[in-house]
């Protein structure tokens, strides 16, 4: 069984510890940004916004942290040891307005600086389980997700609603996958892309066969209306070969700050550095090449996702 694991805080991170920058400092020009496990692809992305920030201003240091995504960024945030990092829709919602998990701890001034991806959840078990819906998980050992990610929130709190309940093992998603492999859980969950198989999912096909489950058009319903922030979409039939049509939840991913960690220049000029410097992305994410940020950053808010007054200043003056 995979042992119940902590997070090792990248060198950048001891920076923190150390002293030598306070995220928290609205006069820094070092940067602390969240992002999520060493082994995602998101990790990857996050990188280079940290150089296409610092390639669009001279005067900005970003150093990128290792994390356990969403929920653990918020808290992050919440104590200021970072100054942006990745939250989905779902969880930032949550988070905002005080709910879930964050009853009694709403963090009002949450806001976003800009979005960069719509990710889906990916619930994927061995084809020779014999499970081919969420309900017969029930029972069985399944890896949710990072523990403080929001695929790890998100799929727990729907299987809670459904009244499943998984023996829950929790690791990195590397764990998830020798675990999957060794037949020790039936399976596991991660936000990936909509529109291409996750590379970690790839890895695991080339020794098991795999299948993506769906949600029911009932478990749909009962998502959207207990869960703010969280929609839904269709993977085609053979996503992965032989899996039939399955409807799995789709948030958006936005990087996020606190009103009261960065002021109105600095998170502008971040907005304008993921605009204008949008290929150093591309060339981590070739996806992104038709990705429109500022649509995206502009739609977000009918989720109730609020953006920082200075980035939303320039998403709305660019072209």
């Amino acid at each position: 069984m995979l042992k119940k694991l902590g997070y090792t805080i990248s060198g950048a991170a001891l920076l923190l510890a150390a002293g030598t920058f306070n995220a928290a400092n609205a006069d820094s020009k070092t940067l602390a940004l969240g992002s999520t496990n060493a082994t995602s692809s998101h990790y990857q992305i996050a990188v280079g916004m940290a150089q296409a920030i610092e390639a669009n201003n001279d005067d900005m240091t970003v150093s990128v942290i290792e994390t356990g995504a969403s929920v653990d960024n918020v808290r992050r945030l919440t104590r200021g040891e970072i100054d942006l990092g990745l939250v989905a829709g779902d969880v930032f919602v949550q988070a905002r307005n005080g709910l879930g998990q964050f009853e009694g701890k709403a963090v009002d001034d949450l806001v976003a600086l800009y979005p960069y991806s719509d990710s889906v959840i990916n619930v994927a078990v061995r084809e020779d389980s014999g499970i081919t819906t969420l309900s017969e998980l029930d029972g069985k050992a399944f890896a949710p997700g990072i523990r403080g990610s929001g695929g790890e929130l998100l799929m727990t709190q729907s299987l809670a609603l459904f009244g499943v309940e998984p023996d829950y093992i929790y690791g990195t998603i590397t764990d998830a996958i020798e675990a999957v492999r060794n037949e020790q859980i039936v399976g596991y969950s991660k936000y990936a892309a909509a529109n291409r198989v996750d590379a970690t999912l790839q890895e695991l096909l080339t020794s098991v066969d795999m299948r993506i489950l769906g949600f029911s058009p009932e478990e749909q319903k009962m998502v959207k209306e207990n869960i703010p922030g969280v929609g839904f979409t269709t993977l085609p039939a053979d996503f992965i070969e032989g899996n039939p049509e399955v409807v799995t939840p789709s948030v958006p991913i936005v990087y996020a700050t606190r009103l009261s960690l960065m002021d109105e220049d600095t998170a502008r000029k971040i907005a304008q550095a993921i605009d204008q410097k949008k290929q150093i992305l591309i060339d981590v994410w070739p996806q992104l090449k038709d990705y429109d940020f500022r649509q995206s950053i502009l739609s977000t808010r009918d989720i109730g996702i609020a953006v920082h007054p200075g980035a939303m200043s320039y998403w709305e003056a660019a072209q």
